[in-house]
């Protein structure tokens, strides 16, 4: 059966004139969004403080993903007193990963994060990952799964989606990669250079697309480091850990065949 491609609705855009200046901009912040209209605001707000005290230049691009509640009403009231958001808007739900795919193309900074609209991850975590950039990796990534272990990190999650994360990061360290202990914290950070290589390259559309992103990235020889970040589990969580990790399951079986077929390999390796 021919597959009928996305369509997509009219792109809001903010000129990059009205920005709160007018230099080159160094963060873009992606955040996909589904029905996240309880929850996005506040993420939103903290975010754009948050970058404003850094005094560098960023967007933060909302990709609502097809929303059928306020999403994306309460974003464009919100973008008349904050012109670093941007919001993108799809007709559909094409999934998560096919929603930060979009941002991280159409973003313009130099540094380039994605993080999840709940906030579970508080924005200045990005201090850690921004480091481990400098320190020398192509490609920092949030994990949970360190943090538990460190004395000085607080990771709050339930019980039932701490045991099966666990089960299924098991699965995932015996299919290939190796050495990742938490692949599905949405907190990634990427130079423009290299997210612009993966996300070039990736085509999952649902939660499995992490696991893709990590799968190009070590066939490309990319050095990922795993940086412990502080997590809170949020109410109303579009993530159901039985049905979402059988499908996950599925994808991970997709990509290892797509791996093994070399698709993933840098075009000087191919």
């Amino acid at each position: 059966m021919a597959l009928t491609p996305p369509r997509f609705t009219a792109t809001r855009l903010v000129p990059l004139s009205l920005h709160p200046t007018s230099d080159p901009i160094e963060w873009s912040i992606v955040i996909p969004a589904y029905n996240e209209a309880s929850r996005i605001l506040p993420y939103l707000r903290t975010i754009t403080s948050h970058m404003r005290d850094r005094s560098q230049p960023c967007e933060v691009l909302v990709v609502d993903d097809g929303s059928t509640d306020a999403t994306a009403s309460m974003v464009e009231a919100l973008i008349a007193s904050t012109p670093e958001i941007r919001l993108l808007r799809t007709s559909r739900r094409q999934g998560k990963g096919a929603a930060v795919r979009r941002g991280m193309k159409e973003a313009v900074g130099r540094l380039q994060l994605f993080a999840d609209a709940d906030g579970a991850t508080p924005i200045h975590e990005l201090a850690r990952l921004e480091q481990a950039l400098t320190d020398g990796a192509d490609l920092a990534i949030g994990s949970r799964a360190l943090a538990t272990r460190l004395p000085d990190y607080v990771v709050k999650a339930r019980l039932h989606r701490t045991m099966l994360g666990n089960l299924f990061n098991a699965i995932v360290q015996r299919s290939g990669l190796r050495g990742i202990a938490d692949t599905q914290c949405g907190f990634k950070l990427f130079p423009r250079t290299i997210a612009q290589d993966l996300f070039s390259v990736s085509s999952i559309n649902g939660y499995g697309f992490d696991l893709e992103l990590l799968y190009i990235a070590r066939q490309r020889g990319y050095r990922i480091a795993e940086i412990p970040v502080n997590w809170s589990d949020q109410p109303g969580s579009k993530v159901h850990p039985l049905k979402d990790g059988v499908t996950m399951l599925w994808e991970l079986a997709l990509i290892r065949r797509k791996s093994a077929k070399g698709n993933y390999a840098s075009p000087a390796h191919q």
